[in-house]
């Protein structure tokens, strides 16, 4: 079975979060896509068929090593720039949008192919934000995240779970330095968060020195089989959907910049955008690029 793998919202290889991308996945058996996912032991792999409506691009199913998932973000997007680079989905041009169905709803994608190996894209979520229940103390989040109470934002912008079609415990920090020591003790998540509505946690804080709008972020997602995540659109999705929640415009369009992965060695570029509309959010867009890093096939286990 034929494979493509990227680096996503990264234009350089090497950075971003790899993806693993089966563009027709219509001979592997159901019960090898976890199997086929835990073998690339990437963050996810995605799995395209033909979309049972004609006029949208692909069917997309999304797993990690842990589970299927209905959304994420560096999937679609890398996705997205598969089917454009390498499937002929734009129809020969260099722009266009793509329509993508995955578990969550119908996502569209606007593509721009900028290389042969290397395209941008932006997906626009199908599930607007929405606020879960209430989170754990600052002391015991400080606690699960080997940090100080002193180094959560507590106020207007405390600890929230929000989720754009996958939950996640959004936590900002006030510094860069915080979002640098942040080490997730397992004892305490499992005694907390793991059988929560939110167990992933975003911890995010101001980047004050790459500009206004620019934020350092990390992702931590255990219950995934993901100790870290290098870039998750999902996440910043609901971050970015969040921050406009929280600014008291009730008519505003906002763009955010959004560093992650820099601790890792893989550092990703996300840009989020979101819109309101009468107080309340009406859309949320994310961007970035995926490079093509190789391609190959993967033998199928004899029955």
């Amino acid at each position: 079975m034929r494979y493509l793998t990227l680096d996503v919202f990264t234009d350089s290889m090497f950075g971003g979060n790899q993806l693993a991308v089966f563009p027709d996945a219509t001979g592997i058996p159901e019960d090898l896509l976890l199997p086929i996912t835990r073998e690339f032991n990437f963050s996810e792999v995605t799995f395209c068929y033909p979309a049972s409506d004609a006029a949208h691009t692909r069917r997309v199913r999304i797993f990690t090593p842990g589970e299927e998932m209905p959304f994420a973000g560096h999937p679609t997007i890398g996705t997205a720039a598969v089917l454009a680079l390498c499937e002929n989905a734009l129809g020969g041009a260099r722009v266009g949008k793509l329509t993508l169905d995955l578990k969550v709803g119908t996502v569209p994608v606007d593509v721009r192919i900028e290389r042969d190996d290397l395209a941008w894209a932006e997906l626009s979520v199908a599930k607007l934000p929405e606020l879960g229940p209430a989170t754990p103390t600052l002391n015991t989040l400080a606690e699960i995240l080997s940090l100080e109470a002193k180094d959560l934002v507590g106020g207007a912008l405390s600890p929230q779970a929000v989720s754009c079609g996958i939950p996640f415990l959004l936590v900002p920090l006030k510094s860069v330095d915080a979002v640098q020591r942040a080490r997730v003790r397992m004892d305490l998540w499992e005694a907390t968060l793991k059988r929560s509505w939110s167990p992933e946690i975003f911890v995010a804080a101001r980047d004050a020195e790459a500009g206004e709008r620019h934020w350092r972020a990390r992702m931590f997602a255990p219950g995934l089989n993901v100790p870290e995540d290098p870039a998750t659109g999902s996440a910043v999705a609901a971050f970015g959907g969040w921050l406009a929640m929280k600014d008291s415009r009730p008519d505003a369009e906002f763009a955010w910049t959004v560093r992650q992965g820099v601790e890792m060695g893989r550092p990703s570029q996300l840009d989020v955008r979101a819109r309101k509309s009468g107080g309340a959010v009406t859309a949320v867009q994310v961007a970035g690029h995926a490079i093509l890093t190789g391609e190959g096939r993967l033998r199928l286990p004899t029955r």
